[in-house]
């Protein structure tokens, strides 16, 4: 598990529409070589905003919550 890691894709997912994309397109390809759990890429692919924030131990701010978090959990998944 690394909070860092995670911290790290929400932080290039909110900054960078094109891995935004690849994250909620083909997750596989933008978590991989990650130091990420199984649990933390379903998690981060999902938008699990409470999970996420019981690995980081607090809230994650507001914009990685309206650009990153938000749009992940309302996508539709085939």
């Amino acid at each position: 598990m690394s909070t860092k890691a995670m911290l790290g894709v929400l932080e290039r997912a909110a900054d960078d529409t094109t891995f935004f994309g690849q994250l909620a397109t083909d997750p596989q390809a933008a978590l991989k070589d990650l130091d990420l759990t199984s649990e933390e890429e379903v998690a981060l692919i999902n938008g699990d905003q409470g999970f996420i924030e019981s690995r980081i131990g607090g809230k994650v701010d507001k914009r990685i919550e309206e650009k990153v978090l938000i749009p992940l959990l309302s996508r539709e998944r085939w």
